[in-house]
């Protein structure tokens, strides 16, 4: 098989382990959400931290902290454990969420180490 269908079949590959990350890449992906991480991670609260705590280290309403909370939650980033009618969140990635996004970005990596040079300074990439 040649280099070039070696490769496709790479990045065809690599695009189904991209499909499989979307969740956790669109919840990393945001603004808003790498705040509230950043914030959570900065309370140093192993036991969890309410959204109360968290809406006030930041910007947003509480609705939107919970909405982002959700989010991460959904993508596998944190967990939420209930004492009573209290709500904390605290970090526990999903490992198999995780090794997906590793797998897929080691992938990516080898991927992009062994494609030839298409910058311009190549001759051999350039159109006439």
């Amino acid at each position: 098989m040649s280099e070039r269908c070696e490769n496709l079949q790479d990045i065809k590959k690599l695009a189904i382990e991209f499909k499989q990350c979307r969740k956790i890449l669109l919840a990393l992906g945001d603004e808003n959400r790498q705040h509230l991480i950043l914030e959570m991670m900065q309370m140093g609260e192993c036991g969890g931290v309410r959204v109360g705590a968290i809406t006030e280290k930041t910007n947003l309403s509480r609705p939107a902290v919970s909405h982002h909370l959700q989010i991460l939650k959904d993508a596998g980033l944190i967990k939420m454990r209930r004492e009573g009618t209290k709500n904390y969140y605290y970090f526990d990635a999903d490992t198999e969420a995780m090794n997906q996004l590793l797998q897929m970005l080691t992938h990516a990596k080898h991927i992009m180490e062994n494609l030839p040079d298409r910058s311009e300074e190549n001759d051999k990439w350039r159109k006439y």
